[in-house]
Parts: structure tokens; sequence; C-alpha cells
């Protein structure tokens, strides 16, 4: 899938990635984060549009409203409201929705940040899952202790759609969040955009290969440069030494053992 097109279908598609990106921009200045799940009560678009309605009415909010099409749970963001404010505006909108909607019993997980947890993708849907799995009607608060960190970002750049849908596929199972590129150019634009934890990458590519790709990753004006995991079906020695020069990470020719891969990665970010 093109650079443009998966980049686009991440911050188009996922909420969690937009909030946590929304956040990241945000990070000096507290903001309140509520996620609420009134299992099935009617039309999502109208429940949206109550809690929106309901929180613009009280002063001094600024509330935005999104959300997730596919779990139907809806997270709201306070700019500027502490946790106890936070948990204050939940109490009233929860008893705002039971007065006005019949049989809904509205299950919230809130915190806010910056606090206890980082705002990443990983950690939002992790809230969001247990508003919508919480069997409690208590309003509960998100916490480190129950924070899982996604593993970590990966880009995948290969020109082979079969390869690169079978490592998302993969690394997604384990947990990783996950980009793909068919060609260096946009691989790093991407890098450039997204920062991924670890790149793992085929020297064979359109446009900008090989050891000049290696080098342009390293030169990226980021704040941490990738690690680097070569998966190739290159296997002249001279070439896996240079790549080693460069920085590389790790090596692993094609045909590859997934098992062997999965450990090498892991080896990667431990």
């Amino acid at each position: 899938m093109p650079e443009s097109a998966t980049l686009q279908r991440e911050k188009g598609t996922d909420i969690y990635y937009s909030l946590g990106e929304h956040l990241k921009e945000k990070s000096r200045e507290l903001c309140g984060v509520l996620f609420l799940h009134c299992g099935d009560c009617g039309s999502p678009s109208q429940l949206k549009d109550r809690i929106r309605d309901f929180l613009q009415h009280e002063p001094g909010l600024k509330p935005e409203v999104q959300q997730d099409s596919f779990t139907q749970a809806i997270a709201v963001l306070l700019p500027g409201l502490t946790l106890d404010a936070t948990h204050y505006q939940a109490l009233l909108l929860k008893q705002h929705l039971q007065d006005t909607m019949e049989n809904v019993e509205p299950r919230i997980t809130l915190t806010v940040f910056p606090g206890q947890v980082e705002p990443t993708p990983g950690v939002l849907r992790q809230m969001a899952e247990s508003t919508r799995l919480d069997i409690s009607s208590d309003i509960h608060i998100f916490t480190r202790g129950e924070s899982i960190q996604t593993p970590g970002r990966i880009l995948i750049v290969d020109h082979d759609d079969t390869v690169r849908e079978f490592l998302n596929i993969r690394l997604q199972m384990q947990g990783f969040e996950t980009l793909e590129a068919m060609d260096g150019t946009s691989a790093l634009e991407l890098i450039e955009k997204w920062e991924p934890d670890l790149v793992l990458t085929e020297l064979n590519l359109y446009g900008i290969d090989g050891l000049p790709f290696i080098h342009q990753i390293r030169q990226l004006p980021i704040e941490s440069t990738p690690k680097i995991v070569v998966l190739t079906e290159r296997r002249v020695e001279k070439t896996i030494s240079q790549c080693f020069q460069y920085g590389v990470d790790d090596y692993v020719t094609k045909p590859f053992s997934p098992v062997e891969l999965d450990a090498r990665i892991h080896r990667c970010f431990h």
C-alpha cells in the first residue's frame, strides 16, 4: 500500500492515532479524557450529538467529541480540566444521560494528560476497550498500573505486496503498530512524519535503495533514529558487512523463518 494511502488510513480511520497526535501536540496543557459506552442505546451519532450539546452548555468547557465507528465507544476531550474536574463532568454527563434516555447505563473510563500514563494510541485504545467491557456502573479512573504500552511502531518497507501483508498481519497480532511503504522515497517521508521505532526493510526497492537508503534514514532530522532490520533477498557477504557498518541492527535473508524474525525484532526492542 503506498505511503500516502497508508498514512491516510491511519489518520482517517483510527481515532486513537489522531487523538494521540492531538494530545501530543498539547502535551504541556492539562486535558481530561473520557471514554463512554452505552451498549445498544439507539443511534450512535445521536448519542454523540447529545453528549456534545450537553457539555457545550457547561460554562467554560470546550469539549471535543469523537466516536470509534467500530466499537461505538465515544471519546471526549476536555481541555484544561484536572482529574477531579473531569470526574465531576463525567458524573454530570452520566446523570444527564440517565435522566433523558430510557434504560441506559453509561459506562465511563477517564484520566487526564499529562498524568500517570502516556497518551499513546495503545493506551487510548485500551481505555476504550475497558469501557466497552466494563460490567460496573461506577465511573472508572484509568491508572498507570492498568496501562499496557504497545510494543512499538514498525514501518514495513518492501516492494512485494504479499510480503508486506504477511508481515503487517503477523506484527499487529503481536501488538505492534505498523505502517507500510513500497519504495524508499515514500518510506523516508513516512519515517520523518510517523517516527517509527524500527524499520523492517528490503534493500531491493524502487527509487532509492540499498546502502544509500540506509544512509538517508540515518540523516533524517528526527528526534530518535529508528532501529533498522534488513529483510532481503541479497546474500552477498560484502553487502551484509557494509550494512552493519552503516548502523543496521540486524540482517535477515529471504526465505526466512517467521519465528526467527520475531525473535530478532523483539531483541531490538529489548
